[in-house]
């Protein structure tokens, strides 16, 4: 079974940016939809940004249209979350998630990673 693992949150400052790693162990992504999420304090968990592995579509929520890029990397089986542009609002821990397919829902998840912006 495929395990997310994430890496490269932190702190940085309003206007920086920030590249999220999701790396899969224990198989590949080849069929699956990878996606990021976030979660901020009492909020509720938010899709951000999707890529089908096999064709590279993406998706976007219009909240990071224009800041948030993502990508894969097939030889190192890792999806990206490139982020610039940070605001305060971005503050949270962002998750990546696989879906076997399209239409199907997310039910691999990583741990998850702090991303916290400071103004």
């Amino acid at each position: 079974q495929v395990q997310l693992v994430e890496s490269g949150g932190g702190l940085v400052q309003a206007g920086g940016f920030l590249r999220l790693s999701c790396a899969a162990s224990g198989g590949t992504f080849s069929s699956y939809i990878v996606g990021w999420f976030r979660q901020a304090p009492g909020k509720e968990r938010e899709f951000l940004i999707g890529i089908r592995w096999s064709s590279g579509l993406t998706s976007y929520a219009d909240s990071v249209k224009g800041r948030f890029t993502i990508s894969r990397d097939n030889a190192k089986n890792t999806v990206y979350l490139q982020m610039n542009s940070l605001k305060p609002d971005d503050t949270a821990v962002y998750y990546c998630a696989g879906a076997p397919g399209p239409g199907a829902e997310y039910d691999t998840w990583g741990q998850g990673t702090q991303v916290t912006v400071s103004s």
